[in-house]
């Protein structure tokens, strides 16, 4: 068989047997193409017309690369032409649309497993199959977990990669599911959802019931997973709060000493009653510049 690859106008080029295309997977071909460039040829035959004119060629394989590359502007595309005639290359493209079949995010797994088993790093796989090289990193260890459901909603675009693997990182099945429902309703992003594992984790290693959390059943469930970061959300609130009284009463106290040490008298009287020391730490925020 012929492997020489040709460029040939495009304009030349008769689709025999067109199908319909998936208006978003051409999308992800065009930017592919747009990224990549062309990575496998189109086949085609070559017809000859009468004596003079141009040949005219009939596509065997390669509609969506086509189009794709109509799309882009090129008048040309890179093509092998093969030797067949009209029925032959009839019956070879259809045998080419039976046997295309879409990919599995498992089968996109399986690709970066044998890319990494060749030696490539993971930013060289995600080049070559047009996806980060985070997500290579994300979906490996999605698949050495056994988590195929969380590569699925993560590939089909349901859930980021990122956040794939914080669910997977849930201590049990009931609370992976509980975490993917309520990321699904919205209730829950994947910071919330880290917030949200370690207060579950803090339970489970005190063995006890942290006060104002919600029960042992409740966060198996979307619901209880919500009602948990919603405490968990107060808790915080009120410590900040907290926080920030303690630091105004701080400076209060410290620019208060910082006038009393200012005056003779008061520090006359202290070096008297034998209270001219004090702690260190508070000493040295009064003598520091304000």
């Amino acid at each position: 068989m012929n492997t020489e690859v040709v460029c040939i106008p495009i304009e030349r080029i008769r689709v025999a047997n067109p199908r319909y295309r998936d208006k978003r997977k051409f999308a992800v071909v065009v930017d592919s193409i747009r990224k990549s460039g062309l990575k496998k040829p189109i086949q085609v035959t070559e017809r000859v017309g009468k004596p003079g004119e141009d040949p005219s060629y009939e596509l065997v394989c390669g509609q969506g690369r086509k189009e794709a590359f109509e799309s882009l502007g090129f008048t040309e595309i890179p093509a092998i032409i093969i030797k067949a005639d009209k029925e032959t290359s009839m019956l070879m493209s259809l045998v080419e649309n039976m046997a295309r079949r879409t990919a599995t995010p498992q089968d996109l797994v399986d690709e970066i497993l044998r890319l990494k088993a060749l030696g490539y790093s993971n930013a060289e796989v995600g080049r070559k199959l047009d996806i980060s090289d985070g997500a290579v990193s994300g979906l490996m260890t999605l698949n050495s977990s056994g988590e195929e459901r969380l590569i699925y909603e993560a590939m089909s675009g349901k859930i980021p990669v990122g956040t794939a693997i914080e669910i997977a990182r849930a201590e049990t099945p009931e609370q992976q599911r509980a975490f993917l429902e309520a990321y699904e309703n919205g209730h829950l992003n994947q910071a919330n959802i880290r917030t949200v594992r370690r207060v579950l984790a803090q339970r489970n290693a005190f063995s006890k019931k942290l006060s104002g959390y919600a029960g042992a059943t409740r966060y198996r469930t979307a619901d209880g997973i919500v009602d948990t970061l919603k405490k968990e959300t107060q808790r915080q609130k009120s410590l900040i709060r907290k926080t920030q009284i303690c630091e105004a009463r701080r400076v209060f106290v410290v620019e208060a000493f910082r006038n009393l040490l200012a005056d003779e008298d008061f520090t006359t009287l202290l070096r008297a009653e034998g209270l001219d020391s004090m702690p260190k730490e508070l000493n040295e925020q009064i003598t520091s510049k304000p």
